[in-house]
């Protein structure tokens, strides 16, 4: 197994930006919103469990899943993301760690956006990496992104770990309140110092 290092950061803190650039560099990369998607596309496999537990009002007509009407679900109801994530879970971590074995590069970034939330992957990874932001710059940045307005945006951020929590539990913190080329600039550093850990490992 190569060296692993977990990707986490809150809404807006800019981790697609930060692993784009390390697979840029030639980090390895493992996505699991990627993999979330993949499994609740039409005919994915998490989709007849969802259909079941959850109903047909949470699929769309092609046979996905409905993520806008879950996500409004699941960030009003404790119970209902609970057993979403019951679903999800197990089969985000055996597709993850398939994809880590399959790695050829000295070390894999491992995103995960809710990693110190639920815990979901948390043993796959020996360091964690977070991506941090102003709180306000996360607000604006998931408003541009999404077209959620800042209160539902603001929502979704109490439900994620608050902001101190999740530096206190880094191994390594990548800063992102400036333009890109200071993130690339930062990542290209972390770059270097992975690939020193993973060579050591």
């Amino acid at each position: 197994m190569p060296y692993r290092v977990g990707l986490t950061g809150g809404i807006g803190s800019g981790k697609s930006a930060a692993s784009d650039r390390f697979k840029e560099l030639g980090a390895g990369v493992v996505d699991t919103d990627e993999i979330s998607r993949e499994l609740t596309a039409p005919g994915g496999d998490a989709i007849e469990e969802i259909h079941r537990q959850f109903g047909p009002e949470f699929l769309v007509a092609g046979g996905g899943l409905d993520r806008a009407r879950m996500r409004r679900l699941v960030f009003g109801d404790a119970a209902a993301r609970t057993k979403l994530e019951a679903i999800l879970h197990p089969l985000i971590r055996a597709r993850t760690r398939a994809a880590i074995a399959v790695t050829a590069q000295p070390y894999v970034i491992v995103v995960v956006p809710l990693l110190f939330e639920t815990g979901a992957c948390a043993e796959l990874v020996q360091r964690v990496l977070v991506v941090d932001c102003e709180e306000g710059e996360q607000v604006r940045r998931t408003m541009v992104r999404s077209g959620l307005s800042a209160s539902e945006v603001r929502k979704i951020m109490a439900t994620q770990l608050p902001r101190t929590e999740r530096l206190r539990r880094a191994d390594d913190v990548l800063a992102n309140d400036g333009d890109l080329p200071a993130l690339q600039r930062r990542v290209a550093q972390l770059h270097a110092k992975y690939l020193d850990l993973a060579r050591a490992a």
